[in-house]
């Protein structure tokens, strides 16, 4: 007779979290990069240009949150691979573009505007982004690939895993 065991194992494995755990995690782990990288871009910014600055920041923290919502948004049992990567760099690039532009139309609204004003165009316009992003990753770049399945135990195995511990 053929044992569930094996079968419930692996659609566990590969099920992952629902849409709204996935969310929540993605605000925590990205969420909490974001965060952080609102207060890298203006301290970097002070030495360089505002633009390169960000640019330097978006490719870091990308880095990072692949890796994070691989293990941890998703859940998919390993860290990002090269696909993941380049295709959430994509995402990035347009996320990226969002926040150059918003803080870019700030500065011709109210060129004088000053580090408060600065954070609170780029955390709106990283939050907006970020939900777009959410969806990205969530419906194709990590859609595709699930977790590695657990696989059942043969017969073969299970003797000699017996055998071994006797």
């Amino acid at each position: 007779m053929k044992s569930l065991l094996g079968k419930r194992c692996e659609v566990a494995a590969s099920a992952g979290p629902g849409p709204v755990a996935s969310f929540v995690r993605f605000v925590i782990s990205g969420g909490g990069v974001g965060v952080l990288s609102s207060f890298a871009v203006p301290l970097l910014a002070v030495t360089m240009p505002w633009a390169v600055a960000n640019a330097i920041v978006t490719v870091l923290s990308t880095l990072l949150c692949t890796e994070l919502h691989a293990r941890f948004t998703f859940a998919k049992g390993r860290g990002a691979g090269w696909r993941e990567h380049w295709q959430s760099a994509g995402s990035a690039t347009v996320a990226f573009l969002v926040t150059g532009v918003a803080v870019h139309v700030l500065h011709l609204v109210q060129p004088s505007a000053g580090l408060p004003a600065e954070q609170l165009v780029y955390l709106g316009a990283s939050g907006l982004a970020g939900a777009g992003r959410f969806l990205v990753l969530r419906l194709y770049v990590f859609a595709g690939r699930p977790a590695r399945a657990v696989r059942p135990a043969t017969r073969r195995g299970a003797v000699s895993a017996v055998l071994a511990a006797a």
